[in-house]
């Protein structure tokens, strides 16, 4: 039987979104995750939420032990994982408040730890594929939901994740778009990764809360402007993951 992860992103940190929740512990090798894991259900699904930024989001990107996000997640049962995330938009038709079902990412990282493996066994050489990063499944019931909902959504979306904590610069910001990313933050390619490398299916769902600093016809983003669009919106996010969870 499926035990779905999600993993709250700013905003989302700790939704009241299933019933019969209690808190569990589980370290890791790796360490501590950034939250207990919250141990719940959606309908008949068993559902388990961690908060990656911590419940009072009080860890800074990089700082994340996100090996020890993905291992707890994995030792309490989950079967499948998703993510929800605020991105920066950087295309002028992901307006605010958009919803993206991402497909591809880019990493530009430079501190992280991005896999399990600091060696390898004798001959037992492990290079994880990673062409097509987020589970189709997943990925198709996200748009479905998308859908149903009605909501104003993009069907694919390449992020670009920094290292944080501080914003792009202009420079940046149009060297991102150049490259050809669609959205921008500061933790999911770590994420993915590292749940294809333990083997879990992976999907995130972003909603775009900002303009990173590439537009010059409107102040480069702030942290407060991008709380106050995911607050406006998140009932949408959780709508979504209450449609979606049960159909996995």
């Amino acid at each position: 039987m499926a035990v779905i992860g999600i993993i709250g992103g700013s905003g989302l940190d700790n939704p009241d979104i299933f019933s019969n929740s209690r808190d569990e512990i589980f370290p890791t090798p790796y360490g501590d995750p950034s939250s207990p894991l919250k141990r719940g259900s959606i309908g008949d699904i068993e559902v388990i939420l961690l908060a990656r930024h911590g419940r009072e989001h009080t860890i800074p990107p990089t700082q994340v032990n996100f090996r020890a996000n993905i291992a707890a997640l994995k030792s309490a049962g989950c079967t499948h994982i998703l993510a929800t995330t605020a991105v920066g938009s950087l295309r002028e038709e992901i307006h605010r408040g958009d919803l993206i079902v991402i497909d591809q990412f880019i990493d530009f990282t430079k501190q992280r730890k991005m896999s399990f493996y600091e060696s390898f066994e004798p001959q037992k050489v492990i290079h994880c594929p990673m062409a097509d990063p987020y589970d189709i499944r997943l990925r198709k019931l996200l748009v479905e939901g998308c859908v149903s909902q009605k909501y104003a959504f993009h069907n694919k979306g390449t992020v670009v994740t920094i290292e944080g904590p501080r914003f792009s610069t202009r420079a940046e910001s149009q060297m991102f778009r150049a490259w050809g990313a669609d959205i921008i933050n500061m933790s999911i390619s770590t994420e993915t990764v590292l749940a294809n490398e333990i083997g879990i299916p992976y999907a995130a769902i972003a909603m775009s809360t900002d303009y990173d600093s590439w537009r010059i016809d409107e102040e480069p983003v702030t942290w407060e402007a991008i709380s106050k669009v995911f607050a406006e919106n998140a009932a949408r996010v959780t709508n979504l993951l209450r449609e979606v969870i049960p159909k996995i």
